[in-house]
């Protein structure tokens, strides 16, 4: 019966989400990223950046892996700047947790944050009503914002300590 249910929910879940979250570790001088996004909503937004309406994204031909085309789609739609300097995101890789994946990025390096500009249009392009949510834990308490197609990113500031 479980199973019939994440069917359903994996073909019509009613609600198109993403959550992100940035949580600064001091100990390893990085930026520790973790974005959950649907499956479904993820291989529709590949096969449109891909133009192949067959693609499947849990099990793609000729030679590329679901971890490639999941890296290459988030890396070209998740930006971060931190004091207005854009930000190499490192992809750690990947998993899938019932009907969505878990992406694990990093930003190495990161001695002090003023302002942490986050930039997220992922799914934007499939669905009008897609809300990219970003929580960042920062030496405070949790910021967050809700990102859409008409505001896809969001300055996070931080007070010096």
């Amino acid at each position: 019966m479980t199973s019939i249910i994440y069917s359903l929910l994996f073909f019509f879940h009613p609600i198109h989400i993403s959550v992100t979250e940035f949580n600064y570790s001091e100990k390893d001088k990085a930026l520790q990223i973790t974005s959950r996004v649907f499956i479904d909503d993820l291989e529709l937004a590949v096969r449109e950046s891909k133009k192949d309406e067959d693609l499947d994204i849990t099990n793609p031909k000729g030679g590329i892996t679901t971890e490639q085309l999941v890296k290459e789609y988030m890396t070209n739609h998740l930006k971060v700047k931190i004091d207005g300097k854009p930000q190499p995101l490192k992809f750690l890789g990947m998993e899938t947790e019932d009907i969505a994946f878990i992406c694990y990025i990093e930003i190495e390096n990161v001695k002090k944050v003023k302002t942490l500009e986050v930039f997220n249009n992922t799914i934007t392009e499939i669905h009008e009503d897609q809300s990219n949510l970003v929580h960042v834990t920062y030496k405070s308490p949790i910021k967050s914002a809700r990102l859409m197609r008409d505001k896809p990113s969001e300055v996070f500031k931080f007070e010096a300590k």
